[in-house]
């Protein structure tokens, strides 16, 4: 028996004909990543990055866009279907689209957020996207990460345990 329907997880199309029924003015978020091993640092960064907006659209990367960025040949530990099925679970995510590239550029451009948010660790002029955005009059944060969490750390502890 497979997982049960996740409504927030969809195609970037039908992201877009949801967000063309939004309100005027309805400010949206967009951030990506992993979300390999859900922590506390992930649920930290997705609460602070949705309270920048209305809404926050989470560009999940494909199991075969994690094994392009070289985490390792063990990595993603859980396939794309559960960590969205994960994620969906959190409040502060509205919307989850999985993307194959190796960065998220073209959701970006074709999501067009109105907000654009990464963790601590990526300095805002390294963020991928920055330009779209800020070029459409958005706002672009590198939010700070919640010290001692990380997925990397976090796997590393089970192997030496």
């Amino acid at each position: 028996m497979g997982l049960p329907a996740n409504p927030k997880l969809m195609s970037i199309r039908t992201f877009l004909k949801r967000k063309a029924e939004l309100m005027p003015g309805h400010k949206l978020v967009f951030t990506n990543g992993c979300f390999d091993v859900l922590h506390p640092g992930h649920v930290d960064l997705l609460s602070r990055a949705r309270s920048l907006g209305d809404s926050l659209i989470l560009g999940l990367n494909s199991d075969e866009s994690v094994k392009m960025l070289g985490k390792g040949d063990d990595r993603p530990v859980n396939p794309q279907e559960e960590r969205a099925f994960v994620l969906a679970g959190l409040e502060c995510v509205d919307y989850i689209v999985i993307f194959h590239e190796s960065t998220p550029l073209e959701l970006i451009k074709a999501a067009r957020p109105d907000v654009l948010v990464k963790g601590g660790d990526w300095a805002v002029d390294q963020i991928v996207g920055n330009d779209v955005v800020t070029k459409a009059g958005g706002e672009v944060h590198s939010l700070p990460l919640l010290e001692g969490y990380s997925t990397t750390g976090f796997l590393e502890k089970i192997r030496t345990s």
